[in-house]
């Protein structure tokens, strides 16, 4: 899923071995065989794609944290992310379902069996039952309609008889095969279980990207605050040098005391900015850790889950705002979601018109009854028996009118929260491209800012040296150099970070290949395409 052409190359053969392992019967052994085979394509592919080198920094460190780069938290949220793992039991949820409305339009084959045993005492008290014989059946359901034999059908008489059997057993069993011929709601509701299916496929694919985007935005956190822990420890180093030289002067009796409290003073000013960028830096670790899915081990104690390699890059993203939002909109996963979330609901308006629509269906099969006038096993009456059934609601009391209603509502709310799904989307990409620009000017400003302050610093420190200068000045170029790098920092991960949710916004960072046809975007790509080709001709 990720951009990374090597990286998706090995999840697909990733995820199509391991299945290929679940859906077939292997021992122990060979499941440990397989996945030391799997392993091995795996370094094999990632030597081939040319990261041979970022794989040798991905081992454990001495402290025992797991090192990760981005790809590999990447992968990794891939396979443990608790959002992903639900998104991809909806799928599953939503794929059973579409069965169940499918269910309906397939033929069913029931049997049932029975047996009764009636004591003869009970027999209207003269050792025989009353069957009654013949005349005109009344009308029953098709599906428990009694089967017709033959010999029961040479007995069918317009004048019902009766007769006493003392017959103390019997049983039946039947074999009914039923098919729904027409029903208004079937095939709506079967379509619409289909575009319900492709909206949660669509759900999967906006969760993905927006934890890619989180795992990059966290990740460079992480190698944020990282470096600012590298600036505060140069500060700190810097003063303490500065103390000490201040300390050999006082020392020396060139300059006075104040000298020596007033760099102690600043060193321990400057002590708390580099605790806080180290309780900052686990904070962050742990943060990723969860996104990424992994679990608290009581080995490691207090230290750090992970460890991430990486560094923090200016790579230029230079695409027009208005291809940006056509690209949103053409390409945002949440806004297929919603167009298939109105399909749905079209096949729901549809489905409400069943109320007013005739229902007819079908039913057959072959039956075994004992014999009413032998008390054998062996003596039993087979046949085969036919029905169908129909209905139609002349007059519902107007629930039909109320339900199509009620349909019509739902789908006009969901043709809304389409059209503000869509302003949604750009007002995303147009604050994703104005922090990005944001972040390119004070990057491009804090850069040469950082050059300057420590020229500046250079320039205090060697007018103190030679006694032209104070030492307030080397103080403030030191304090100056702190924030302009940290502030490049800053801005160098919020570029990062914001570049992340651009292409999160713009749907840039994965790339799927649909296989549903999305009526709304053909009707889009038509309107384009007419409007390209057919230009008036010049006169």
């Amino acid at each position: 899923m990720s951009r990374d052409p090597a990286g998706a190359v090995i999840l697909s053969a990733f995820q199509r071995i391991e299945c290929f392992c679940r859906t077939r019967i292997f021992s122990a052994p060979q499941r440990r065989q397989a996945a030391s085979v799997l392993g091995l394509l795996i370094l094999a592919s990632t030597v081939f794609a040319g990261q041979s080198a970022e794989t040798l920094r991905e081992k454990a460190t001495s402290s025992g944290a797991r090192v990760f780069t981005l790809r590999k938290a990447i992968e990794t949220a891939f396979q443990r992310n608790p959002a992903i793992l639900t998104a991809r039991q909806e799928i599953r949820r939503t794929k059973g379902v579409q069965i169940q409305v499918l269910s309906q339009a397939l033929p069913h084959l029931d049997a049932t069996a029975a047996f009764n045993y009636t004591d003869p005492s009970l027999n209207n008290g003269s050792g025989g039952s009353l069957i009654t014989t013949g005349g005109t059946p009344s009308p029953t359901p098709a599906p428990t309609a009694t089967p017709v034999s033959s010999a029961l059908r040479a007995a069918t008489l317009t004048t019902p008889t009766t007769s006493f059997s003392s017959i103390a057993d019997s049983y039946n069993l039947r074999l009914t095969a039923s098919q729904l011929l027409y029903n208004g709601s079937v095939v709506p509701a079967i379509k619409g279980a289909g575009s319900a299916s492709d909206a949660s496929l669509y759900a999967l694919r906006n969760t993905i990207d927006q934890v890619i985007a989180t795992v990059r935005e966290q990740f460079y956190t992480v190698i944020l605050d990282k470096a600012l822990i590298g600036v505060q420890e140069e500060s700190v180093h810097l003063l303490e040098s500065q103390l000490k030289d201040q300390q050999n002067r006082f020392e020396a009796g060139t300059v006075p005391r104040f000298n020596v409290l007033q760099a102690e003073v600043a060193l321990a000013n400057q002590q708390p900015a580099l605790i806080t960028a180290r309780n900052n830096y686990r904070i962050a670790q742990i943060q990723l850790g969860r996104t990424i899915g992994l679990d608290f081990d009581p080995r490691r104690g207090d230290k750090a889950p992970l460890e991430c390699v990486g560094e923090l890059a200016f790579e230029p993203r230079e695409i027009p705002l208005p291809v940006a939002i056509e690209l949103g909109k053409e390409r945002r996963p949440f806004l297929k979601q919603q167009r298939a979330n109105i399909l749905v609901q079209v096949q729901q308006l549809r489905g409400a018109f069943a109320g007013i629509q005739p229902s007819l269906s079908m039913n057959g099969g072959y039956a075994f009854e004992s014999s009413e006038f032998s008390d054998k096993l062996s003596a039993v009456a087979t046949g085969w028996f036919f029905g169908i059934t129909g209905s139609w609601a002349i007059f519902d009391g107007l629930q039909t009118v109320g339900a199509v209603k009620s349909a019509r509502a739902t789908l006009s709310q969901a043709k809304i929260t389409y059209d503000d799904a869509v302003r949604q989307v750009e007002v995303e990409v147009q604050q994703a491209y104005s922090n990005l620009q944001q972040d390119r000017e004070l990057y491009a400003s804090q850069s040469k800012n950082v050059d300057q302050a420590r020229e500046a610093l250079r320039l205090a420190t060697a007018r103190l040296g030679v006694g032209a200068g104070v030492q307030l000045d080397v103080l403030n170029a030191q304090l100056a150099l702190t924030q302009a790098q940290s502030t490049r920092l800053s801005a160098l991960a919020a570029y990062n970070s914001d570049l992340a949710e651009f292409d999160r916004a713009t749907a840039t960072d994965t790339i799927y290949h649909d296989d549903f046809d999305d009526p709304m975007m053909r009707k889009r790509r038509e309107t384009r395409m007419t409007t390209t080709t057919v230009t008036p001709s010049p006169k």
